[in-house]
């Protein structure tokens, strides 16, 4: 293999490891499910965001988001959750596991983007098969299909921190 295409391949595995990584901070969560926070929050807060730069360890508006960033920041500013910092802290939480088809709007999105089976990044689940998520260097905060083939590939599991009474539901 060309020393270019090789140097390419590795360019993309860093982009796609970034979510993955060891944060700056650690910080502490609550018990699951939290009754009083609200989906519409959450989705309001998550869609406000879409745009802002990618930045790997970024968790404000100002600095940037990783995927885990922005989770955490969406969450503890619009519900008061404190969720882990990283995405393999976060799909650990006691929290009910939530299948594909029955993923509801502030449902947490979790995926396995590098192959295999070990979560390399996460997003929030917005509503009709959306997510909203900080994918990757140069890039930004944006909606994606949960359809589209290459997440589609990659999804690992989902799980619900909102509980059953705080979730926006489609009339």
């Amino acid at each position: 293999m060309p020393f270019s295409a090789r140097l390419t391949l590795l360019a993309l595995a860093a982009l796609l490891t970034a979510c993955a990584g060891k944060p700056p901070v650690e910080q502490t969560y609550s018990p699951f499910p939290i009754v009083n926070a609200s989906a519409d929050d959450v989705l309001i807060s998550a869609i406000g965001l879409v745009g802002t730069p990618y930045r790997y360890g970024g968790n404000t508006p100002d600095s940037g988001f990783d995927c885990s960033g922005l989770i955490g920041y969406v969450y503890r500013n619009s519900a008061g959750i404190s969720l882990p910092r990283s995405t393999r802290e976060m799909i650990r939480v006691r929290a009910p596991s939530i299948g594909r088809a029955d993923l509801q709007s502030g449902d947490l999105v979790f995926f396995a983007t590098n192959g295999g089976g070990q979560v390399s990044h996460a997003g929030i689940y917005v509503g009709e098969g959306r997510f909203v998520h900080a994918p990757s260097s140069g890039g930004t905060v944006r909606l994606d299909y949960l359809d589209q083939a290459y997440w589609q590939k990659s999804f690992l599991s989902a799980k619900r921190v909102l509980s059953g009474d705080s979730l926006a539901r489609q009339p």
